[in-house]
């Protein structure tokens, strides 16, 4: 069954030749503390795991970075809307630099 999904994505996403990371339901926004006591920085991680430093340690991205991520395949990838639109509108309201939250 994982087969005929990549297919599918593989087919799907062929037009553009890539998959948006951003547009998956495995992207989660994670807090990541900040040097002061109650701030934090938005990082984004993939829950499915597929995410990994050579030595196989998580990596993480940078909120305002996140529409940059993207691969050829992926057999985790769930689409949560049509990727043109999604990815869209979310340029628009990604901060341009990393910012601290309270």
């Amino acid at each position: 069954m994982a087969g005929l999904k990549t297919a599918k994505v593989k087919k799907k996403d062929e037009i553009k030749g890539k998959i948006y990371c951003a547009n998956c339901i495995h992207c989660k926004l994670v807090r990541d503390p900040a040097g002061s006591i109650g701030q934090y920085y938005l990082r984004v991680r993939c829950e499915a795991g597929k995410w990994r430093k050579k030595l196989g340690e998580e990596k993480v991205y940078k909120y305002f970075t996140v529409a940059r991520r993207s691969t050829e395949c992926c057999d985790a990838y769930e689409p949560m809307g049509d990727p043109k639109e999604f990815m869209k509108e979310l340029k628009k309201t990604l901060p341009i630099k990393d910012e601290a939250y309270r």
